[in-house]
């Protein structure tokens, strides 16, 4: 079943888009790495709007908005790779997230054609198969063609409220 139903072009009455923004990094997700390959050279990017999509085949979907560098990328590649980050990896985070700092250099792995984050929780690399305008970002569908989960994995790096969190202890 696929419905298609209009966006209204009207603004919001009782809140702006910062207003939105605050009241989503109230929930809190973790934190991923996108990449991908193009002509050799290999492109990166943090961020949060990632999440599974289907077991049958293995799907998943990033957010990517529209003025990201990134969005041109994934369907120049035909593909993306994710990594799940750990709460060692903040460094590599902020990297990503255009905040490097000079003491730290990320590293790369390479997962069949594309390149992965050395050390992440997870590492998996997609195939693209849909693409999915949604406002001012795109939803872009992988199929996972690979996918490796650290021996040990360690707690994730989470995002909330605008900063990193870590997971409690459980009582």
């Amino acid at each position: 079943m696929s419905v298609k139903l209009s966006v209204s072009n009207e603004a919001p009455e009782d809140f702006d888009s910062r207003t939105f923004r605050n009241a989503m990094g109230q929930f809190a997700t973790g934190v991923v790495v996108i990449t991908t390959e193009v002509d050799g050279e290999a492109h990166a990017m943090t961020a949060n709007a990632f999440m599974s999509g289907s077991l049958e085949p293995p799907l998943v979907l990033v957010s990517v908005a529209c003025t990201a560098r990134m969005h041109e990328k994934i369907p120049a590649a035909g593909g993306f790779g994710i990594s799940i980050l750990c709460n060692e990896q903040v460094d590599t985070s902020q990297h990503f997230a255009g905040k490097p700092t000079p003491a730290h250099q990320p590293q790369f792995e390479q997962m069949g054609e594309l390149p992965v984050v050395a050390g992440a929780n997870v590492q998996l690399v997609t195939r693209l198969v849909e693409a999915y305008p949604c406002g001012d970002h795109t939803l872009f569908v992988g199929e996972v063609q690979k996918l490796k989960v650290a021996e040990q994995p360690v707690k994730p790096l989470l995002f909330h409220g605008g900063r990193y969190s870590e997971l409690a202890q459980a009582c």
